[in-house]
């Protein structure tokens, strides 16, 4: 399925009928990563990450916490 990920473009190998936020984490190697998601702008919190579907051209925003001092 094309989705831009992060602004890029990406293909991301996922089941193009029933994919989800979950799904395509998992594809992309971050199904167990900490992570924050978002989906068209809007945010999608992790418990509901199985239940977010996708369509081909979705926008996806995924980010890793940061520490710093």
């Amino acid at each position: 399925m094309k989705l831009t990920i992060n602004g890029e473009p990406r293909e991301v190998a996922v089941n193009d009928e029933a994919a989800t936020v979950a799904d395509a984490l998992d594809a992309l190697g971050l199904g167990d990563a900490r992570v924050a998601t978002a989906l068209n702008g809007a945010f999608v919190p992790a418990p509901s990450r199985a239940d977010a579907a996708l369509s081909p051209g979705d926008a996806m925003e995924i980010v890793a916490p940061m520490q710093g001092g």
